[in-house]
């Protein structure tokens, strides 16, 4: 299922996003990340859970935060306070398959 072409979430943003801060990041809350990511993507995931996951990873992905991403060492901890609540709501949906999909995705990136 496809984001609204208004929503403030988007593959491309996470992708890039992703791609230049992964290591700002981190491993655990870029895991979260990608967990939601690939959980979203599911055809067996229900909209509301879309709902929650786009919103989480939204907030990933925005300029706009609570802590500005380019703090060096805090930058991305908000992210990671918004990340892990969403995760624990829609969790059931975080298939075994998700979870290796993350850490074969993990492994490439965290050499």
């Amino acid at each position: 299922m496809a984001v609204a072409a208004n929503h403030p979430y988007s593959e491309r943003r996470f992708g890039k996003t992703v791609a230049l801060y992964a290591r700002a990041i981190g491993r655990r809350t870029l895991g979260t990340a990608l967990d939601l990511h690939y959980a979203a993507q599911s055809p067996d995931t229900p909209r509301w859970v879309r709902g929650v996951i786009y919103g989480a990873l939204a907030y990933l992905v925005s300029p706009l935060d609570a802590i500005p991403d380019v703090v060096p060492f805090a930058g991305f901890a908000d992210d990671g306070l918004v990340l892990a609540p969403a995760l624990t709501t829609v969790a059931v949906y975080v298939t075994d398959d998700i979870k290796a999909r993350t850490e074969q995705t993990l492994g490439r990136w965290f050499r």
